[in-house]
């Protein structure tokens, strides 16, 4: 599979930690390690990237996104 991976981060830090495009989609991936802790997408993205998949990935659910 073919896709171009990117790094978002805004002035106010606001980031996602890793963005794939492929097939002229977006995913959007935050991962977090600590489950407890809280997690969100950032709204700024959210409104920039309406179509963009967004997705929390923690040590639950690695395995289904590294298959």
């Amino acid at each position: 599979m073919r896709a171009s991976s990117y790094f978002w981060r805004t002035t106010q830090q606001q980031e996602i930690d890793y963005i794939e495009e492929r097939e002229d989609n977006l995913f959007a991936y935050e991962f977090k390690w600590n489950v407890k802790a809280k997690v969100m997408i950032p709204k700024t993205y959210i409104r920039a990237y309406p179509q963009s998949d967004t997705k929390i990935i923690t040590p639950e659910n690695m395995e289904e996104f590294l298959l």
